[in-house]
């Protein structure tokens, strides 16, 4: 209201996953010509002990107290307040303006992991099958990818 913006507002709300699948969203957004410039928030507090006590109990958090993704030593993960925005733009437009341009996104998916052992084991074939088709969509081969980031 404030700003006098007048294209698409929404709220993500994917548990986990919300800043990767505003991003595929925004991407999209900017591709399909429906948006110019894509801006995205999000902030976690955590406030209320209720569902920090619970997931103690079940041992789901880091005893160390450190998240040792993809390492032997993991053993659960940490969990913590956090705030960020982001902004996306064309390429052509960012360099038009005077952008520092820090990456490029070719190409995303989204999924759901739907049934697995349980709610925090992820379903191996759908984040493989996710892979494979952002690679598609990024039109690349997956031994061009030279970085990735991961969940935890």
């Amino acid at each position: 209201y404030t700003l006098g913006l007048r294209r698409a507002s929404m709220v993500v709300h994917t548990a986990c996953s919300y800043s990767k699948v505003a991003v595929h969203l925004e991407a999209n957004s900017l591709r399909n010509q429906e948006s110019d410039l894509a801006l995205f928030g999000g902030v976690k507090i955590l406030l209320a002990p209720n569902l920090s006590i619970k997931i103690t109990k079940a041992r789901m958090l880091a005893a160390d107290g450190r998240c040792n993704s993809f390492d032997a030593t993991a053993n659960g993960y940490v969990r913590s307040d956090c705030c960020g925005v982001v902004e996306l733009k064309r390429l052509c437009q960012a360099i038009r303006d005077g952008y520092n341009v820090l990456a490029l996104i070719r190409g995303s998916a989204i999924n759901q992991d739907g049934a697995s052992a349980r709610l925090t084991v992820p379903s191996g074939p759908a984040q493989g099958a996710v892979v494979r088709q952002a690679l598609i969509n990024a039109g690349i081969k997956r031994q061009e990818v030279s970085y990735i980031e991961a969940h935890g």
